[in-house]
């Protein structure tokens, strides 16, 4: 009798059931999965790592959103210091697809607060804080130019006046001596809070400001803007894990002897 192992021939009366493949790993933590798994977004985990995305879901709660505003907060202080520097170092080129960069970094720095946590609420803070960071980045880019065209002005009048002077010195000799000159009119002071306010609303509503400069290029920053709100809100809508399980891995039966 000739032995079966050695005979390359096909054996029909036995069936053979090839092993579990080993590429079958945990989607997250990639160990070797085992009789037990669930599916996480299509994709197969273990228990463990299915608990762990579980306990994260429920950590959206005060402190998370507090969190993720203090660091949208901050990109969005960045957002505006970089754009202003940018704009002055350009000689007022600004390049308005620097609101792109600006929406990245504020919904990016939300994320990184909430620990990937994300939802309505925090999209909306993105979309404000993208808004307000690139629209507020106007004021320093005025008065940084209006502070550099002043001497320029102040020479001008300096100029103009000599130049008056000089036409009209002989009548301006021939006044009375007694005659007085003409009461000086104080503008009213404006307090430092309103001040402020009119400046942030200024600089709020700089967007659509630009329209009445360039309409072309106002339309185009402000395009480019919700462009970068876009970025914002969608880095913001989180994650979304649809867990089900637990799943049996049930390995195939042990087929009966045929006779």
């Amino acid at each position: 009798m000739s032995d079966s192992s050695n005979n390359p021939a096909p054996q029909f009366g036995t069936a053979e059931y090839a092993s579990q493949p080993a590429g079958d790993r945990c989607k997250v933590c990639q160990q070797p999965m085992g009789g037990t798994y669930y599916r996480v977004n299509m994709s197969r985990v273990c228990p463990s790592c299915a608990q762990n995305m579980k306990s994260a879901i429920t950590l959206d709660n005060h402190s998370a959103y507090v969190r993720a505003l203090a660091y949208g907060i901050g990109a969005a202080a960045a957002g505006l210091v970089g754009y202003a520097v940018i704009a002055i170092l350009l000689q007022g080129w600004v390049i308005s697809y620097m609101s792109i960069g600006v929406g990245w970094i504020v919904g990016t720095a939300m994320m990184k607060g909430s620990n990937g946590m994300g939802g309505r609420r925090y999209q909306i803070a993105a979309a404000v804080l993208t808004y307000a960071a690139v629209s507020m980045a106007a004021v320093p880019i005025w008065i940084h130019f209006a502070r550099d065209r002043q001497p320029q002005k102040q020479t001008q009048d300096r100029n103009f006046e000599e130049e008056e002077e000089r036409k009209f010195g002989n009548d301006a000799g021939q006044q009375q001596p007694d005659a007085q000159a003409a009461p000086r009119v104080e503008r009213p002071r404006i307090g430092l809070g309103r001040w402020l306010g009119t400046v942030a609303l200024i600089g709020l509503a700089s967007p659509f400001i630009e329209l009445t400069g360039n309409f072309f290029w106002g339309a185009i920053g402000l395009l480019i803007l919700f462009w970068g709100i876009r970025i914002a809100w969608r880095i913001t809508a989180g994650r979304r894990f649809e867990i089900y399980g637990p799943f049996a891995d049930v390995p195939p039966a042990s087929p009966s002897a045929s006779p």
